[in-house]
């Protein structure tokens, strides 16, 4: 008797959302990612277990939490970069031994640079397979310190892991950075929580970064709410019809050290305004509206805010405006190479956007046919999903396939746009 053989082909989730006529609503954004992935290194740096308040509920934050809880044998991290990066220093400087590894892109997202400047600082790491990428085995134990280099151009993770541990070593650290520094307002950031948690660490020099041998100290620490996650809603009023469109977010501070703030600025030029709030138990609040005519071009360097690009290519194309935006050179190393993917997608709604040196983009109105009949792939991406969802504003619909990959960083996103007034149907391909 021949036996039938079946093939089950993985099904792919799809949601399927349309826009209201009308936006408006309080929505409460997850807390920051950034700011809860710091804190929780730093508190765990102290050896104390006074946890944050507001720590981030999100899949990069809720591995961090595990990791530094459990400190298994083999800490898997995931798809969580600034978890691999953070981790990787931390297991380092602290005794004992452990293998760090993640997903099969986490496999092939390098980690070269970091790893020789910890072993430079007396670091005991090996790769388990590929030379310069995860996995790695740790042998963690106290470091002296001293003076090390490091470009500025890598990802400012690497930097903010290394400046973490410093008040750890005996000697202090001493950071000269070489040439162009990106991505400087998470340096800052960094420092900032530092100095916070009671940590003596600053600028010395143009290029240069000191950190003095001083414990971290136990301290209350509320952890704001997140300004990247913010970007989305900017993004919706933006492309929103209705002129009376109004976002209220809470949690939301006027002096934040979240390089992503500056989205406030930004979105200014595509017609958005912002007005800081204090809300009747004194907690802060932005209210977002339309203000303005937008632009009628726009022309960005994002090597401070590279995680916003998505945001502004997919919302001045639908609003017809032109861009040429630069310092993306980060963006092919994040959770895809998101200039290839962003071109792809965005091709699908019919747009032309073109690319220069591995670091711009840029659209000067071509258009070519339509190709939305599959949905927007995510590639494993949150922001690819957050960014092209609000299209649905501009569009009759939009699909977004694998729309889970939100719980990345925003678990609660597509909850929120249902509050707002979205529709959303789940399909399955």
């Amino acid at each position: 008797m021949r036996k039938q053989i079946v093939i089950f082909e993985e099904s792919i989730m799809q949601y399927q959302i349309t826009a209201p006529q009308t936006l408006t609503g309080t929505i409460t954004l997850p807390a920051s990612k950034s700011i809860s992935n710091r804190a929780l290194i730093i508190s765990a740096l102290r050896h104390n277990n006074q946890t944050p308040q507001n720590i981030s509920v999100c899949d990069d934050t809720d591995v961090m939490v595990r990791a530094l809880k459990e400190m298994p044998q083999t800490i898997d991290i995931g798809a969580a970069g600034t978890a691999m990066r953070f981790l990787t220093a931390y297991l380092a400087v602290t005794p004992g031994q452990h293998i760090i590894t993640g997903t099969e892109r986490m496999k092939h997202r390098p980690i070269g640079i970091l790893v020789d400047a910890l072993r430079t600082l007396g670091a005991k790491i090996s790769y388990v397979e590929q030379e310069g990428f995860p996995p790695l085995d740790i042998q963690g134990a106290p470091f002296e310190g001293g003076s090390i280099a490091l470009p500025g151009n890598v990802s400012s993770q690497y930097i903010s892991a290394l400046l973490m541990i410093g008040p750890t070593m005996r000697r202090g650290l001493q950071l000269h950075l070489q040439g162009e520094i990106i991505s400087r307002p998470y340096i800052d950031l960094t420092l900032k929580m530092m100095r916070d948690f009671g940590a003596d660490a600053r600028w010395t020099g143009a290029q240069e970064i000191t950190v003095a041998p001083q414990p971290y100290r136990s301290t209350d620490y509320l952890i704001e709410n997140d300004w990247s996650a913010a970007s989305y809603w900017y993004q919706m009023v933006a492309l929103s019809r209705d002129p009376q469109a109004e976002i209220l977010l809470p949690g939301l501070f006027a002096d934040s050290a979240q390089g992503d703030s500056h989205v406030a600025e930004l979105f200014r030029t595509l017609g958005v305004g912002t007005e800081f709030r204090t809300l009747a138990d004194g907690s802060t609040a932005v209210r977002l509206f339309k203000q303005a005519e937008p632009a009628t071009r726009m022309e960005h360097d994002f090597i401070n805010q590279p995680d916003l690009a998505q945001t502004f290519v997919v919302t001045c194309s639908l609003l017809g405006i032109p861009f040429h935006f630069k310092g993306l050179q980060s963006l092919k190393i994040k959770e895809t190479d998101r200039i290839t993917a962003l071109i792809r997608e965005m091709g699908k709604l019919g747009f032309v956007i073109g690319q220069a040196h591995d670091s711009e983009m840029f659209w000067n109105g071509e258009r070519c046919p339509k190709d939305e009949q599959n949905g927007i792939d995510t590639y494993e991406d949150h922001r690819m999903a957050m960014a092209f969802a609000p299209a649905a504003l501009v569009l009759p619909e939009v699909r977004i396939n694998n729309p889970q990959v939100v719980s990345k960083s925003y678990p609660q996103y597509w909850n929120t746009l249902q509050q707002a007034g979205f529709k959303i149907t789940e399909a399955c391909l």
